[in-house]
């Protein structure tokens, strides 16, 4: 079991930055595969990127490649999506999720993901 916590949304103007934490609980985090989705309004939820356990292997989404960075500290049992260069069409609820396995032909799926967040909001301005 693993709980997951976000925290680091909140308003920011086009162009700004937010760093983004989630924060697991229990021993096992370095055996998870750790994700980063994220739903806006009346929206379906989407993939925005994931980190192989040791943080060797990321994937991005194509609209949001060049300007957010995945990364994840295993000592602190956390995982952060850095965000530059945000825009208006960003603005979501963003959630963290954990899966066991790396498949990169299904890494963006929401139904291998076993374990999520209750999500924080980003709300970009512009």
């Amino acid at each position: 079991q693993v709980q997951l916590v976000e925290s680091g949304g909140g308003l920011v103007q086009a162009g700004g930055s937010l760093r983004l934490s989630c924060a697991a609980s229990g021993r096992t985090f370095r055996s998870y595969v750790m994700g980063w989705f994220r739903q806006a309004p009346g929206k379906e939820r989407e993939f925005v990127a994931a980190i192989s356990w040791s943080g060797d292997m990321t994937r991005y989404a194509d609209s949001v490649k060049g300007r957010f960075t995945i990364s994840r500290d295993n000592a602190k049992n956390t995982v952060y999506l850095q965000m530059n260069s945000l825009k208006p069409e960003d603005t979501a609820v963003y959630y963290c999720a954990a899966r066991r396995s790396w498949v990169v032909t299904t890494i963006h799926w929401l139904s291998e993901y076993d374990y999520w967040g209750q999500g924080t909001q980003v709300t970009v301005s512009s």
